[in-house]
C-alpha cells in the first residue's frame, strides 16, 4: 500500500503527457482512480482494495456538430489538492459531516486547431468517488449544445442490483426490481444499488448537485456496462449551455456493508455550502393533514358536498395538531382550480385564491393562535408557465400568513411538462430534463426569497441540493404511502427495506407514514403492508425533516398509547447508525436526537419474520436508559393481525444485547431516554 501511495504521488507531481496515466487515491488509499488518454481518448478506471471495480470506461461529451470533447485531447495541466473539514448541517440525519477527499483537476485541451478546453475534476473519498466536467469561459467555446454524454460505467463483475426503469409514465414511482446487473433493465434511474460478489463492496451509482443540466439515467451498453443517458429536450438536445458551465457530479457510493451506504455523505459533500445565509427560519417538524381521506375516496380535492378543505374540517385538524404538539396542518384542495379535470387544465389553478368554504386568512390566524401553523399546498398539475407566473405572489402570501412550508406537486408524467421558449413557443418536456430541473430550482429560490421551505412531490430526484438551499427540505420521488390506499396495487412488505438502500440514498423522502387503519376494507382495496409497530418504525427508518402523521385523525383515538411514539420521535438528528441490514429483507437504524440525549431505534423487515439482535453500543457508557419498546405482539401479522402490538419498558446500558422478534411485515420502534 505504501508503494502504491508513493506511486500515486509521483505520477501526480509529474508533467503528464497524453499517454501517461494520472492517478488519485482516497485518503485511506483503498480506492484509486486512474485517468488515461490512449490515442487521445479519455478514459478512467476505479480500483478498490487492489481489485478492479470499474474497468476502463469512456469519458466525454458529444456536441451538436457531432464532434466529441474527450477524443483528440491532451492533458495540459494537472492540479491536486486535499480537503479535510467538518461542516454543520442546519438540520439533517447527522449534525456534523466530515468532508475528507483528495481532488484531481485535469485541464484537457484539444490537439486540433480549435484547442477547446474542458476540465475533468475527480474527488475521491474513503467511501465514494465524484467526478464532473467543467467548461471554462474561452474564445473557442461559447454557446454549445450537448447531444450525448459518453460517461460510462463498465463494472468489473456482475453484482446483484436493485433498480427501477427510466422513461416510464409514472416518473420514479415504481417498485424496485432485483436481479444480477446483466439482467437489469435497458435504461435505469439512479440511484442504482449493487452488491458485489464474494464479499466485495456495496456500490450505488447516483449524481450530485444537479443544476442547469439534465438528469442522468443509465443506459445499457453491455452486459454489465452502462452509459450516462441525459433526459432529452423535445429537440433531441440533451443540454443547452454557455461557458462557463459544468455538469452535475457523477457519483459512486462505496461501502463494506449495506449500512455504509446509508451513512454515506458523499452526495452532500459534493454540493456547494449554504447559499442562503441565515436559515433559522427553516424548521423541521411533524404535521397532520387533510390528505389521506382524499385517497380513500371519503373527501374530494374539488369543491362540492365532499370537499375536504373546508373551515370545519381544517379547524378540527388544527385542534388535533395543537392538542398533540404537531407543528403544522397540511390542507390540500383549498385553492381554486381543482374542479373538473385539473390534470388537464394546467392553467386553471390559482395559488392565492381559496374556495368560498375555506377562510385562508382566518384559518392561518386560528392555527397560530393554537400554537401550530398551516402548511401550504401548491399543486401545479404540471402547468409550469401558470405556476411560475404566480410563484412570487403565492410564496409572499404564505409568508404573510405565517406559513413556513409549502408542499408543491407536479401530477403529470412522461414528456408532458410545458415549457415556453424564448421565441414564445410552447414545447413539452420531461420532468427530469434540463427545462424542469431549472424550474424546480427557480421554485426553491422563489420560496427562499419569502422565507418559505418546500416539500416537492412528483419532483426531479434528490441530488443533495438541500446543503446549498436548506429550505429544500424533502421530496417524494418514489412510491410512497398513497400506493397503499385505494389505488396503485400496494407496495408490498419488502418495499421499505429496499427503499432504504435505493431511493433514500439520494436524500430525505416524504413517505407520509403513520397509518393505523391498516386493513383492506371498505374503500381501501389494499392492506397497508406493515403492522402498526411497523408504521411506527418508519419514523426512524425513512428520514425526512418534515414527517407526517398521515392517517385520519380519528383513527389514532383507539391507539393513543402507540400514538405517543409519533408524538415523541424527533425529526432532526445528531447522529445516525445502521445496526444491521440486508437489502430488501430487513434494516435496523438508531438515531440520536439533536436536541436531547435520547436515542431512537427503528427496525423494519419484509414478509419473513426476523429477530432484531443488536448490541446497544451507541449509548453513552456508564449511563442507564429506559427503553420504551413498541413491538409486534406474539400474534401479529401484517395481513391477518396488524394491530397486535405490545408496549413495554426495560432498563438498558451501553453494550447490552438487545433482542426483539418482528412479525411478518412487522417492525420495532424504541425510545431510549437517559435515567436522571
Amino acid at each position: 500500500m505504501k508503494y502504491l501511495l508513493s506511486l500515486v504521488v509521483a505520477l501526480l507531481m509529474a508533467k503528464a503527457t497524453a499517454a501517461q496515466p494520472v492517478m488519485v487515491a482516497s485518503p485511506d488509499g483503498r480506492t484509486v482512480v486512474t485517468v488515461v488518454t490512449p490515442d487521445g481518448v479519455l478514459t478512467y478506471r476505479v480500483d478498490r482494495d487492489g481489485q478492479p471495480l470499474l474497468l476502463p470506461s469512456r469519458l466525454g461529451v458529444v456536441l451538436d456538430g457531432g464532434d466529441t470533447l474527450g477524443v483528440g485531447m491532451r492533458i495540459a495541466d494537472v492540479a491536486t489538492s486535499t480537503t479535510d473539514e467538518t461542516w454543520t448541517q442546519p438540520w439533517g440525519e447527522a449534525e456534523q459531516v466530515r468532508d475528507h477527499h483528495n481532488e484531481l483537476r485535469l485541464t484537457l485541451e484539444e490537439t486540433s486547431d480549435d484547442a477547446r478546453q474542458m476540465v475533468l475534476v475527480f474527488r475521491v473519498f474513503d467511501d465514494g468517488v465524484g467526478f464532473r466536467y467543467e467548461w471554462p469561459e474561452q474564445e473557442a467555446l461559447g454557446v454549445f449544445e450537448i447531444i450525448d454524454e459518453l460517461t460510462a460505467f463498465r463494472f468489473a463483475a456482475n453484482p446483484e442490483s436493485w433498480w427501477i426503469r427510466a422513461y416510464e409514465n409514472n416518473r420514479y414511482e415504481y417498485l424496485y426490481e432485483q436481479s444480477p446487473l446483466d439482467r437489469a433493465g435497458y435504461v435505469l434511474h439512479t440511484p442504482v444499488t449493487m452488491a458485489f460478489p464474494d464479499g466485495g463492496p456495496f456500490v450505488a451509482v447516483h449524481e450530485a448537485a444537479l443544476v442547469d443540466y439534465s438528469a442522468m439515467q443509465l443506459r445499457r451498453i453491455g452486459p454489465t456496462a452502462f452509459q450516462a443517458d441525459l433526459a432529452p429536450w423535445s429537440t433531441g438536445v440533451r443540454v443547452y449551455a454557455e461557458t462557463p458551465h459544468r455538469s452535475s457530479w457523477r457519483v459512486l457510493l462505496i461501502g463494506d456493508t449495506p449500512g455504509d451506504l446509508v451513512t454515506n455523505y458523499t452526495v452532500l459533500n459534493l454540493n456547494e455550502p449554504n447559499a442562503l445565509g441565515d436559515v433559522s427560519w427553516v424548521r423541521p417538524g411533524k404535521y397532520v393533514g387533510i390528505w389521506w381521506a382524499m385517497h380513500l375516496g371519503q373527501w374530494s380535492w374539488s369543491s362540492g358536498p365532499n370537499h375536504g378543505a373546508t373551515n370545519e374540517h381544517t379547524k378540527r385538524y388544527i385542534d388535533f395538531a395543537a392538542e398533540h404538539g404537531f407543528d403544522g396542518v397540511l390542507v390540500e384542495g383549498w385553492n381554486l382550480g381543482w374542479d373538473g379535470d385539473w390534470t388537464a387544465g394546467k392553467s386553471d389553478f390559482s395559488f392565492t385564491e381559496p374556495y368560498p368554504d375555506y377562510d385562508l386568512d382566518g384559518l392561518a390566524a386560528y392555527a397560530l393562535e393554537r400554537g401550530t401553523r398551516l402548511i401550504g399546498h401548491h399543486e401545479t398539475g404540471a402547468g409550469i408557465p401558470n405556476y411560475e407566473a404566480q410563484m412570487d405572489d403565492a410564496f409572499a402570501l404564505m409568508n404573510r400568513l405565517g406559513v413556513e412550508a409549502v408542499k408543491t406537486g407536479y401530477v403529470d408524467w412522461g414528456m408532458h411538462f410545458p415549457h415556453v421558449t424564448a421565441a414564445g413557443d410552447t414545447t413539452r418536456e420531461w420532468n427530469y430534463g434540463q427545462a424542469m430541473v431549472n424550474h424546480y430550482q427557480r421554485s426553491v429560490e422563489a420560496a427562499a426569497r419569502h422565507r418559505v421551505s418546500v416539500n416537492i412531490h412528483e419532483p426531479v430526484k434528490d441530488t443533495g441540493l438541500r446543503r446549498t438551499y436548506p429550505n429544500l427540505m424533502t421530496r417524494e420521488g418514489a412510491r410512497g404511502q398513497e400506493y397503499n390506499a385505494a389505488w396503485g396495487g400496494g407496495n408490498g412488505p419488502d418495499h421499505v427495506p429496499t427503499l432504504v438502500f435505493t431511493r433514500m440514498l439520494a436524500g430525505p423522502m416524504d413517505f407520509t407514514p403513520g397509518i393505523f387503519d391498516l386493513a383492506a376494507d371498505g374503500e381501501n382495496a389494499n392492506a397497508v403492508p406493515t403492522t402498526l409497530a411497523g408504521q411506527l418504525a418508519l419514523y426512524v427508518i425513512l428520514y425526512s425533516p418534515l414527517q407526517m402523521a398521515a392517517d385520519l385523525v380519528e383513527n389514532y383515538a383507539p391507539h393513543m398509547d402507540a400514538f405517543q411514539f409519533i408524538k415523541d420521535v424527533p425529526v432532526d438528528w445528531a447522529d445516525t447508525r445502521v445496526l444491521e441490514a440486508k437489502i430488501g429483507d430487513y434494516v435496523t437504524i438508531a438515531r440520536k436526537d439533536r436536541h436531547s440525549d435520547d436515542w431512537y431505534l427503528g427496525a423494519k423487515n419484509d414478509a419473513t419474520p426476523h429477530t432484531v439482535d443488536v448490541t446497544l453500543d451507541f449509548l453513552d457508557v456508564g449511563q442507564t436508559y429506559t427503553a420504551t419498546i413498541y413491538r409486534d405482539g406474539d400474534g401479529a401479522d401484517w395481513e391477518s393481525n396488524p394491530l397486535d402490538y405490545v408496549i413495554e419498558r426495560r432498563t438498558v446500558r451501553a453494550g447490552a444485547s438487545f433482542s426483539v422478534d418482528l412479525a411478518s411485515g412487522g417492525g420495532l420502534a424504541v425510545r431510549f431516554a437517559p435515567d436522571n
